[in-house]
């Protein structure tokens, strides 16, 4: 007895599971949720998607998880609630928690200059295009880009046509890491100057804020990711690059073409198994990023573990771009690594204002709205995806609301 008393205090702890509940208990109808499978098979039926897996919690239990249609078409594979997806910019707000950890621990700041951690991005210079065939030139920036500018997009690192045709001169080797290639990407020229707009940057900026979490910590941002957010949180199948193993559980991506969905290249090791991209580079299934998601609506913490303060994470979903900065469109702010409703009716989406969450560039897309106390999960890989499928799902969840 003594022995196996023993034994169960060594083992390692992590997180329980975000428990499950009939959905009239947390004030949801049962009947109206089962219109998010109606929902979703709409999609199906018309060839946007092969299929889906969707999650639904409310004051904090599961009161809906689903899998819809298939993993893959010609092999008529159906689709599993334990897929596994590559949730591509899904993987920006997991990075910004690393780096607001580090803010909280001191170790870095949201004014911080990149330079302060990178020198190559000391003194850069932004890219003036002009009108053919004019050529393009570059001037001093008037500012250098911080922390917060890569945060919230506001850069101009990677976000642009000028960046764009820099990138053959310093392409990733096979091998390289951040720590390699990162400093390459300080000699390109910025596309505008920092702060002066919104413009979206796909990779670079959140791989830079990768390479930040590493220099900071004194660990690679994987290990950083893995020991202190997807261990503690029970993030057992969120990843950056799958094994074997995990290959027959995730879903075969797709490219809409016309009426019909063809197959692409999965590409599940575009980055290698070396370069950690806090941009794009995570898999991960619908119950793991759901303990991810509930933790920041539950004021940062989960399960008796602390991972950020309840003021952080509203600093978190706090509107640092208004949606009258150019580059932002009617009721989107965008605050550190997410998007924020700030105006629901003139942004056109249901959903409360205040929530916030982001999307994958394959069709993942997840939202909190602290308001109602919910977290929606949508997982689907498709590469062109109908992004109107994210507003007919908040709908389906939004309508179940009863209580």
């Amino acid at each position: 007895m003594r022995f196996a008393i023993f034994l169960l205090a060594t083992l390692p702890l992590t997180a329980a599971s975000i428990p499950q509940t009939k959905p009239e208990e947390v004030g949801l109808s049962k009947d109206r949720l089962q219109r998010i499978h109606e929902t979703v098979q709409r999609h199906i039926d018309s060839k946007q998607i092969s299929g889906a897996v969707t999650l639904v919690i409310r004051k904090g239990r599961i009161a809906h998880l689903e899998a819809h249609g298939l993993m893959d078409v010609d092999m008529k594979k159906p689709m599993t609630k334990d897929s596994i997806f590559r949730i591509w910019s899904m993987s920006k707000p997991i990075a910004g928690t690393a780096i607001l950890m580090l803010m909280e621990e001191g170790k870095v700041r949201l004014n911080d200059p990149v330079s302060k951690f990178i020198p190559e991005f000391k003194g850069m210079k932004v890219a003036v295009t002009q009108t053919a065939p004019l050529p393009t030139y570059t001037v001093p920036a008037t500012r250098e880009i911080t922390i917060q500018d890569l945060l919230i997009h506001v850069s101009g690192l990677g976000s642009g046509p000028a960046s764009t045709a820099e990138m053959p001169r310093i392409a990733r080797k096979p091998g390289d890491t951040l720590a390699d290639y990162i400093p390459r990407l300080g000699t390109t020229p910025l596309d505008f100057q920092p702060g002066s707009r919104w413009t979206y940057s796909p990779a670079a900026a959140f791989d830079t804020l990768g390479r930040i979490v590493e220099i900071a910590s004194g660990l690679t941002f994987d290990q950083f990711l893995r020991q202190r957010i997807f261990d503690p949180l029970g993030m057992k199948n969120t990843f950056f690059s799958p094994s074997e193993n995990h290959l027959s559980q995730i879903p075969s991506t797709y490219h809409r073409d016309a009426a019909a969905l063809v197959k692409t290249e999965a590409m599940n090791r575009m980055f290698g198994p070396t370069y950690f991209s806090g941009g794009g580079g995570l898999f991960s299934r619908a119950e793991d990023y759901a303990q991810f998601a509930e933790m920041l609506l539950e004021g940062g913490q989960l399960n008796g573990k602390r991972f950020l303060s309840p003021k952080t994470v509203e600093l978190m979903a706090s509107i640092f771009v208004p949606d009258t900065m150019s580059g932002r469109s009617p009721g989107r702010g965008f605050g550190l690594s997410v998007q924020v409703i700030s105006d629901p009716i003139a942004a056109g989406q249901r959903v409360s204002q205040g929530s916030f969450g982001w999307d994958g560039a394959y069709g993942t897309h997840f939202w909190i709205d602290p308001k109602e106390k919910i977290v929606g999960i949508l997982m689907i890989q498709t590469d062109n995806p109908n992004r109107q499928l994210d507003r007919d799902f908040e709908n389906a969840v939004m309508q179940s609301i009863v209580e």
